[in-house]
């Protein structure tokens, strides 16, 4: 089993940025693909960006590219996300996600977080 929690969610006005960070237990961390998905009301959740276990590979959405960034630390069980020059679509809920393989599909993921609210004002 693997528990995660997210934080560092909140509201922004356009342009400015944000970090989430996603805090595992459980589990050895460094075995797990990590992943961040968001979900906006009334819409399907989505894929944001992927990382495989050792950092080397990682994976951006169309929608975030240049703009996002995903690291992880396996000393500190922590993955984060880095979000700038945000815009008001990408306000959502938030979640990370851990699996063995790391992708774009979230059946790729076996453990989910509770989410982070990100709001972007105009």
């Amino acid at each position: 089993q693997v528990q995660l929690v997210e934080s560092g969610g909140g509201l922004v006005q356009a342009g400015g940025s944000l970090r989430l960070s996603c805090a595992a237990s459980g589990r050895p961390f460094s075995t797990y693909a990590m992943g961040w998905f968001r979900q906006a009301p009334g819409k399907e959740r989505e894929f944001v960006t992927a990382i495989n276990w050792s950092g080397g590979r990682t994976y951006y959405a169309d929608s975030v590219k240049g703009r996002f960034t995903i690291s992880r630390s396996n000393a500190k069980n922590t993955v984060y996300l880095q979000m700038n020059s945000l815009k008001p679509e990408d306000t959502a809920v938030y979640y990370c996600a851990a699996g063995p393989r790391s992708g774009t599909s979230d059946s790729y993921y076996d453990y989910w977080g509770q989410g982070t609210q990100v709001t972007v004002s105009l």
